[in-house]
């Protein structure tokens, strides 16, 4: 690659079912060049995050789809290699969310936040100090207000969202168990999340170990899954139990409904007997205007060492789609992250 090239990953073909590295096309394209009021981005790290196979997808959905041929979205840290723009100097580092699965990028700073010359971990952006913790506080503060000593369940716990519940409960109070695949990670929110327990949604007997774990029943379920981990937690819900709904990872390749028991007039009825809050929420849409409500608090957080924090580096835009399926699978450990250029 030479300094006038641009690499970027565009959406080749719309998925069916789970996607394939076919769905995404690498291309090689001139870089831009900023006019007056514009800068030029340069990608040092980029987000990968469920939400992304919904916008493969030309379904109705929140957020218009990626159109064929476009790139691909997500969040970025970058950093300005050169700017015409009189708030933006080159060498700084910036949040964008305009960039996408690509090196280089313009800007007339829409949708960008600055994160300043030299931040002690500027990928933490796309993190715990970005849109995964600020999704999990406003899920979790907002609209399933823990109380102390009441039980919180989440699922994908050792995820980004999911750790950051858990450890947000724990300040709070709660009593936390939390749900995710394999023995390690289950280890790995006790030990180093301070999680009271965690239950591996791939043993034979998981809803038993669920309700053994929940002797009390479930105030707050955190809803990043779905599909038969969802199943086990609706007994188990207490009355006027709380359920932020921010994902749904298990129905994100589904093609068309599960077959089996419909399990609506179960879920419907429990919801009235038990007057049981069910929310779900889009984090910037809903909750905006209070992103430095959740700054101050998670930097507090996070400087007292309240907070733990754990990444899973991939290295090259390149790896970019095999990472990606690979999330969809519940491959990552922490949150996944690409390192798509080393910084100026």
């Amino acid at each position: 690659m030479t300094n006038a090239t641009n690499r970027r990953i565009v959406l080749a073909s719309r998925p069916h079912g789970a996607p394939t590295v076919d769905n995404f096309r690498l291309e090689e394209v001139t870089k831009p060049t900023p006019k007056e009021g514009e800068m030029l981005l340069r990608t040092v790290y980029l987000s990968l995050d469920p939400y992304m196979r919904g916008r493969m997808s030309d379904a109705e959905s929140y957020a218009d789809p990626v159109a064929i041929d476009d790139v691909m979205v997500a969040g970025t840290v970058c950093q300005v290699e050169s700017s015409n723009h009189p708030d933006y100097e080159a060498g700084e580092w910036v949040l964008a969310y305009t960039v996408g699965w690509q090196d280089y990028a313009i800007s007339t700073g829409e949708m960008v936040i600055k994160l300043g010359k030299e931040p002690q971990n500027p990928s933490y952006a796309l993190g715990v100090a970005g849109m995964p913790g600020f999704t999990a506080y406003m899920g979790l503060l907002d609209i399933g207000q823990p109380k102390p000593d009441e039980t919180v369940v989440v699922a994908s716990a050792t995820g980004p969202v999911g750790a950051t519940v858990g450890q947000i409960a724990k300040i709070k109070g709660c009593r936390v168990v939390g749900i995710a695949g394999g023995k390690e990670k289950c280890q790995y929110a006790k030990d180093t999340l301070g999680f009271d327990e965690c239950i591996d949604h791939k043993a034979d007997d998981f809803a038993e170990q669920l309700e053994k774990a929940c002797k009390n029943g479930i105030d707050v379920y955190f809803e990043n899954v779905g599909g038969k981990v969802f199943d086990a937690v609706l007994p188990l819900l207490n009355t006027k139990a709380r359920v932020p709904v921010c994902g749904l990872i298990s129905q994100y390749n589904s093609t068309e409904l599960p077959k089996g028991t419909d399990h609506l007039p179960l879920l419907m009825g429990k919801i009235l007997t038990k007057r049981i809050k069910i929310q779900g929420f889009i984090i910037f849409d809903d909750y905006g205007h209070r992103y430095n409500e959740f700054a101050q608090d998670m930097n507090q957080w996070l400087a007292e060492g309240k907070i733990q924090y754990r990444e899973h580096l991939v290295d090259g835009l390149e790896s970019a789609p095999d990472a990606f399926i690979g999330l969809l699978q519940g491959k990552n450990f922490g949150k996944l992250v690409v390192q798509v250029n080393q910084p100026l």
